[in-house]
């Protein structure tokens, strides 16, 4: 509940900071309840564990698609089998085990989150969950809302960057998206999976407050958001517990402070008990033939007849898988049994929105971009880009519509049994010259540096595609680009200062030759439409409106980890002994590191260019509510994306700001739009040791910026002491 002292009420209301509800309406969970009480032992137990189709043998067979994971149903009660995928990005076919199955490919994550954009994040889970149901599954392991703690981790790009409020919120919105097609999808990997080297092994330690107050409360508010049917928990341990049989987070903070009323399945290959795994909150063992044994088969079974694990704890167990398949309308709308039609044509335009609207504009020197639509020569480097655009690899991979024109097997990792470097077919080469039908356009694969320059030197224009793949079970060694592109760039930009670099990379790479050339575009990796998006941009059809939901440092060593810890002693299938990460930065994560070091970024978090310039004007404070004029006082049309920062403690005492709203606005040239943004009060709030939060009595420091560190206007705001146990 919330206390407020008398006086305080017309400052702030208790609904400004109260969380929504947590769970469904009672009928769900005494639906999930009354069809449990009908099960037998036998049913139970086989609802809470399942199989992982590549290596399962089951006697009897059993009909499974290829795919992440299977779990029979229990035809005389209606629950339906569940037939999972992964679907970070799409629904996944890593390596093509369904063969000829393509589905519609998403941009990175990051360029997601770039777009700021809650309506094209519902968009993107609503097309990766309507190709799911069309193609029978149930299940989709998405929803991943794990920060970004480190600019190298291999899994950045199918995440939602560095900030917990833009992070959960986009993910809540996302899981929406899925489960509006009556479908359950998950929320991941709880919690602080937040590098690949050693993810097996390693301990991540972190101050219980600071956790709070960052990686769970992304989960959080993803949750609150989402209402995901189920939650997976990591591989890593946490504060020296495994994630997957950590009862402080899974029963203490999940499923009772949180009042989460779904299951939590494991990470495929995450369980290593029977007993303090079911006793701490794990519900499901999930693709089982990855655990050294089968935990929640038949030792689970012997320790519920013996006595060692209550009944009561199964039932509630097999009533929250239950009720997360009531809750999402599962079980009342069951997938159809063979495939159905896709259309695939409306769902690429979805694709190719996140790419437009997710690609950042980094620099823009001399208003080199938009091309003119006079420019004779150009010249395309490098990156496959005559024939495609990179995508991330690992369990997000998707085999995307219209084919993979490269793709290239690992020789060795821990990635190389479910991973390939793979282009999707959308290449920019022919999309510039759709867009640019009078001019020349070529394209050399800058594996000569000589060759490459020279056809720079003979161009109006040239563009280097610098790529760095990342992918899931690996961590980039190194945050310089791979392969002497940086060579690539200097000799290209040598020969012609007309130079625009677009970056396809899962996260930050540095820049050394940032100085030299005239522009660069973020493109990550931009989907399979990814291609088209970059032409439009390029040829001003669509005004750049991204911004970096990460920090791009400067020298790798400005992060608070210069590389992957541990990752001298992880064998290649990436294991090894037990190590610790100690997350320092505690809750003072990517912007909020920075400002605490004094360090100032490369490129800043919430930083993106645009074709045109927006101006703020006008702020008025009104309880928990932040309105102020927003003005395009250029000659193009164009989203901004305002944001508002609100000073508070951190960790250590040490005072930051801290993102606590925003808003996506479009205007026409010279319109003026009067805009409100609501503050979520956690994002500057201390989590206490009694378990509930506070804003101390005080005078608060509040910019609107267009970055993090920008005051393009600053107000203070007066809040009285506000608490909740929320």
């Amino acid at each position: 509940m919330l206390a407020y002292p008398k006086a305080t009420l017309v400052i702030a209301s208790a609904a400004a900071f109260a969380a929504p509800a947590v769970g469904a309406p009672q009928s769900a969970q005494d639906r999930a309840a009354a069809i449990v009480v009908k099960m037998t032992t036998a049913e139970k137990l086989a609802l809470i564990h399942g199989y992982f189709p590549p290596l399962a043998k089951p006697v009897p067979p059993v009909p499974m698609v290829p795919s992440a994971g299977y779990i029979p149903g229990i035809a005389r009660l209606g629950i339906p089998a569940l037939r999972e995928s992964d679907a970070s990005l799409g629904v996944a076919n890593q390596v093509e085990q369904r063969k000829g199955d393509v589905a519609t490919a998403l941009p990175a994550g990051l360029a997601t989150a770039a777009s700021f954009d809650l309506e094209l994040a519902y968009a993107g889970g609503a097309m990766i969950g309507a190709e799911a149901r069309a193609k029978g599954f149930n299940v989709l392991l998405a929803g991943g809302v794990n920060l970004t703690r480190d600019p190298w981790n291999g899994r950045n790009f199918e995440y939602l960057g560095e900030d917990p409020l833009l992070a959960g919120t986009l993910a809540g919105e996302a899981i929406r998206g899925v489960q509006s097609n009556h479908i359950v999808s998950t929320v991941k990997h709880f919690v602080l999976n937040s590098q690949e080297t050693g993810r097996m092994v390693l301990d991540a330690r972190i101050a219980p407050q600071a956790l709070r107050e960052s990686d769970l409360l992304a989960f959080q508010l993803a949750i609150e958001r989402g209402q995901p049917g189920s939650v997976m928990c990591a591989y890593n341990r946490v504060n020296g517990e495994y994630a997957c049989e950590n009862a402080a987070l899974l029963t203490g903070v999940l499923k009772g402070d949180w009042g989460y009323r779904g299951w939590v399945m494991s990470d495929w290959g995450a369980v290593h008990s029977t007993d303090k795994a079911v006793m701490s909150g794990l519900d499901q063992e999930s693709g089982q033939e990855l655990d050294k044994i089968d935990y929640f088969a038949a030792p689970l079974e012997r320790a519920i007849a013996t006595g060692g694990i209550p009944a009561a704890r199964l039932d509630d167990m097999t009533r929250r898988i239950v009720f997360g398949m009531v809750d999402t309308g599962l079980l009342d709308d069951p997938v159809p049994t063979t495939p159905h039609q896709i259309d695939y044509a409306a769902h690429a335009i979805v694709a190719q929105r996140v790419a437009e609207e997710g690609m950042v504009l980094l620099k823009n020197e001399s208003g080199l971009l938009p091309f003119a639509a006079t420019t004779k020569r150009i010249v395309l480097i490098g990156g496959h880009a005559d024939v495609g655009v990179l995508s991330g690899g690992g369990s997000s991979q998707v085999r995307s519509v219209g084919g993979a024109p490269v793709e290239i097997p690992l020789k060795s990792g821990a990635a190389a049994s479910f991973a390939r470097t793979t282009w999707h077919a959308s290449s920019p080469l022919r999309a510039l010259r759709a867009a640019f039908p009078e001019a020349r356009i070529t394209y050399v694969d800058g594996r000569s540096l000589a060759a490459a320059q020279t056809a720079a030197r003979y161009a109006d224009l040239a563009i280097v595609f610098a790529t760095q793949w990342q992918t899931e079970a690996m961590d980039a060694a190194i945050l310089a680009l791979p392969d002497n592109q940086d060579a690539l760039i200097d000799a290209v930009a040598a020969a012609n200062k007309r130079t625009l670099v677009v970056l396809e990379t899962g996260g930050p790479v540095l820049m050394p030759w940032l100085g030299r050339v005239s522009a660069v575009l973020q493109a990550w990796y931009p989907g399979q439409r990814g291609g088209e998006a970059l032409a439009r941009l390029l040829s001003g059809a669509v005004n750049p409106s991204g911004h970096l939901p990460i920090t791009f440092p400067i020298r790798a060593d400005d992060a608070p980890r210069p590389g992957p810890v541990g990752i001298a002693g992880i064998d290649a299938d990436g294991r090894g002994a037990p190590f610790t990460v100690d997350y320092i930065e505690g809750a003072d994560v990517g912007y909020r590191w920075y400002a605490l070091k004094h360090r100032k970024p490369l490129f800043a978090f919430g930083f993106g260019l645009s074709y045109t310039t927006f101006r703020y004007d006008r702020i008025k404070i009104n309880k928990m509510q932040v309105s102020f004029d927003v003005t395009n006082v250029g000659h193009t049309a164009g989203a901004d994306v305002p944001q508002v920062y609100v000073e508070a403690a951190g960790s250590a005492g040490t005072k930051t700001f801290r993102l606590a709203g925003w808003t996506r606005v479009m205007l026409a040239p010279n319109e003026t739009k009067h805009v409100t943004v609501a503050l979520e009060p956690r994002t500057f709030a201390r989590f206490g040791d009694k378990g509930d939060w506070s804003i101390a009595p005080d005078n608060y420091r509040l910019a609107v910026g267009h970055f993090a560190g920008d005051t393009a206007l600053a107000t203070t705001i007066h809040l009285p002491l506000i608490q909740s146990n929320q």
